[in-house]
């Protein structure tokens, strides 16, 4: 069983994209569990169809400890096993143990089968949270993938990621599997973030093109994959899933300084067009 984490700058795309690889998987015949790791719990709405899934937190708050395992996984797409950890209520204490508790009480219920070719954890922003950082600190998710683009923010928060990486892999399995761009279209973007990937001593594993279709199936409350298996955009994730099926490269990254990353960026030309 592989597990995986993606993180990304917020707003990225981590959970269209994370949800949009694990269709591809299912339909690919792969067993999946998706564990969303996002207080806001959007991260299995579209492998639901929909569905506004109730959080592992707040079954704990409304029922007690006495739960079930079919209390808090429902069954999506391609047979997908989906999961919500949610967060406390606004305002009140770390969104990050919430992550903590559902993990746990998966292991506990037994959720981890060893029928399962993946578990996903789609994890909200970056690392310096010591909350968000669980799945990769407590030896989780020992494969990551960060989603970026070619904007100077994604950049910044994908290299602080990899310092993350960097400080847990030291005593740890947790490896860097590659760079995903979801492409905002900016100007020499994918040759930005090869140069990007390479610097970090990892690979852009895949360059997923914007494309609307992706809109068009969220609106329908579905995957691309789902909506419509034979559109252009439906390949792409199919080959982002198969790449992240055959990957064998995994690193401990080498993340840049502040100066060496806008030189990167201004090498391609992004901050001159700024």
């Amino acid at each position: 069983m592989r597990q995986v984490a993606i993180y990304g700058k917020g707003g990225i795309g981590k959970s269209t994209t994370t949800q949009n690889t694990v269709a591809a998987l299912a339909a690919a015949g792969k067993h999946v569990m998706v564990v969303g790791c996002d207080p806001k719990a959007d991260s299995t709405r579209l492998l639901l169809h929909g569905l506004a899934q109730k959080t592992v937190l707040d079954t704990l708050r409304d029922e007690g400890d006495d739960i079930d395992l079919d209390d808090i996984l429902k069954p999506g797409f391609g047979n997908t096993k989906c999961v919500e950890s949610g967060g406390p209520e606004p305002g009140v204490g770390c969104a990050g143990r919430g992550i903590i508790t559902s993990i746990n009480l998966l292991e506990q219920l037994g959720a981890y089968t060893p029928d399962l070719d993946y578990v996903f954890y789609d994890v909200l922003g970056d690392v310096v949270c010591g909350g968000f950082a669980m799945p990769i600190r407590e030896g989780k998710a020992e494969e990551i993938y960060i989603v970026a683009s070619g904007e100077l923010m994604a950049l910044y928060a994908a290299n602080n990621i990899s310092k993350g990486i960097q400080k847990y892999a030291s005593n740890g399995k947790v490896r860097l599997g590659g760079i995903i761009c979801n492409s905002r279209k900016v100007d020499n973007e994918l040759e930005l973030l090869e140069a990007f990937a390479a610097e970090l001593g990892s690979q852009l594993i895949h360059f997923v093109p914007r494309d609307n279709m992706v809109q068009r199936a969220e609106i329908n409350k579905k995957t691309v994959i789902d909506f419509d298996d034979t559109a252009n955009q439906a390949q792409e994730y199919k080959k982002l899933a198969k790449a992240i099926d055959d990957n064998q490269m995994f690193v401990i990254p080498k993340p840049m300084k502040q100066d060496r990353l806008e030189e990167l960026m201004m090498a391609h030309g992004i901050l001159d067009a700024l």
